[in-house]
């Protein structure tokens, strides 16, 4: 028997796949344009409600409230309720940890291309070819 989701996600698990990484969560919740674009319009417009958000989207308000819900789970947004109304607010700081991700991901790439060319280069040096 499994954990409850919101229990297992809090606890950084997926249902039968053990652990997940944080930037795992937040690459996922950027791969989608919707999301992506969502997102955009938090950080340049401020807080708003799905509603509002749905106006300018080709989806229905349900699939914002959706699309907003991972990107809560991702730590990119986070709903603040007021009265009857939920808004949600951007919080971009965990693209910190995306951009980390990446520069580690190009570093160890460099170091690889630069073990290929040094290879290459000796192989090249022995064929007699330029």
């Amino acid at each position: 028997m499994g954990l409850p989701g919101a229990v297992a996600l809090a606890l950084g698990l997926r249902a039968g796949q053990g652990l997940i990484d944080p930037v795992d969560t937040l690459f996922d919740a950027l791969a989608d344009p919707t999301r992506r674009r969502l997102l955009q319009r938090l950080v340049q417009d401020g807080p708003d409600t799905a509603s509002r958000l749905a106006v300018d989207l080709p989806v229905t308000r349900q699939a914002v409230v959706k699309h907003l819900q991972a990107l809560v789970e991702a730590g990119l947004a986070a709903p603040e309720r007021r009265g009857r109304e939920v808004r949600y607010r951007a919080t971009p700081e965990p693209l910190a940890q995306a951009v980390s991700w990446l520069v580690s991901a190009g570093a160890r790439w460099d170091d690889r291309l630069g073990r290929l060319d040094r290879l290459a280069r000796r192989e090249g040096a022995g064929s007699g070819l330029p």
